[in-house]
């Protein structure tokens, strides 16, 4: 079997064709894949430290602003467009696939828009709750349509052909109890423990928040607390906190770190996360039960880290907090009301658990294998 996998633009988006590639190769070590993105996408990066083929099409995004600015980017977009049916149609016929699998971003259009059109098996896989552009543009023209959520299907014109999958999670984030998570993290004593991050690079209005929230905590430490600052705010954050007068080698329940790495295990001891709410991480909360504290990034198209979070209050397993006006006395306020109600958070945490798919990955390869009988 042939498959080509075809995504981009955000680690979101190429994290599950990635899960679902492996599984592939687990269930017949001769399928033979091959990853099509943009000439200038993250994924060629991400794609180049795994042993997949990996080819491109040359295709930009669409921005939504009549600024000049924007509208030469769009026409350049266009133009790139055409060229990119020329190129996808060249991968069709250099590996002809017996199924195409996208999973969001702009650089999955051409290979499912003309592999559809040349009667391949197509399947969309999209993480957020409401449908991206490329997936609104992909619906009446793939086979199959995979989300994260039941609540997913009204978001869509065809909705027989959606199917509830969820968005994959890496094994290893299951690999643990949550008693031995906090066991290997070396907590001893019965003080909860709270995760927070704000992406990769971070955010600086949102970090300089959580100065302030450790600030605050650390006058009396009632919980365990591990931050992930980011790249772009780390320097900062060392001087907020010495403004602060907070001198982290005094306060051993503070754990402020540029990255976290072992986020699997600090995810699966936490009894509560503060973090935006992008799709890769509400399929992490979900899968694994967490409460969370969500604030939402303001600057993603189509609102849809806000649509992410609202789906996540509406089931009553989050609390959403915008970013206009959090300081960190409201953000550590709101954090020390859900941890003191246990009732309440064990609640948050049924319903976060009731909304998670752990067998994503066997839902998605189920779907796609299905097209092909």
């Amino acid at each position: 079997m042939k498959v080509i996998f075809t995504c981009g633009g955000t680690a979101g988006h190429v994290n599950p064709a990635l899960a679902l590639a492996s599984y592939m190769k687990e269930k017949d070590p001769g399928t033979e894949i091959l990853f099509v993105g943009a000439q200038r996408g993250l994924e060629r990066d991400l794609i180049a430290h795994t042993d997949y083929p990996f080819r491109t099409v040359n295709i930009s995004s669409f921005h939504r602003s009549f600024r000049l600015r924007e509208i030469r980017h769009n026409l350049i977009s266009v133009r790139n467009l055409a060229h990119a049916q020329r190129e996808a149609n060249e991968i069709l016929r250099d590996f002809p696939p017996d199924l195409i699998i996208g999973t969001g971003g702009y650089a999955s259009y051409p290979l499912v828009r003309y592999g559809a059109r040349a009667g391949i098996p197509t399947a969309v896989h999209e993480s957020n709750i409401v449908p991206g552009l490329t997936t609104r543009q992909l619906e009446a023209h793939c086979d199959r349509i995979m989300v994260g959520f039941e609540d997913c299907r009204a978001h869509y014109r065809h909705p027989e052909k959606v199917f509830v999958t969820g968005t994959p999670v890496r094994g290893d984030f299951f690999a643990l109890t949550k008693q031995e998570a906090r066991r290997k993290l070396g907590l001893d004593d019965d003080r909860p423990l709270i995760v927070s991050f704000w992406g990769s690079l971070g955010a600086e209005s949102m970090n300089r928040a959580m100065a302030e929230f450790i600030m605050l905590e650390s006058a009396h430490e009632p919980f365990h607390h591990v931050h992930s600052v980011g790249s772009i705010c780390w320097e900062r954050m060392q001087q907020w906190l010495s403004e602060y007068g907070v001198e982290r080698e005094k306060h051993p329940a503070v754990d402020v770190r540029e990255y976290i790495y072992d986020m699997a295990v600090q995810m699966r001891a936490a009894d509560l996360v503060i973090c935006r709410a992008g799709a890769s991480t509400i399929s992490e909360l979900t899968a694994l039960g967490v409460p969370a504290i969500l604030v939402p990034s303001p600057n993603v198209t189509n609102h849809h880290q806000e649509k992410n979070a609202g789906l996540l209050a509406s089931h009553g397993a989050a609390l959403v907090l915008a970013e206009d006006g959090l300081d960190g006395k409201k953000l550590f306020a709101a954090a020390a009301a859900v941890l003191k109600d246990e009732r309440k958070l064990a609640e948050m945490s049924r319903n976060m658990a009731a909304l998670g798919v752990r067998d994503s990955t066997q839902r998605i390869y189920a779907c796609v294998t299905e097209l092909l009988r």
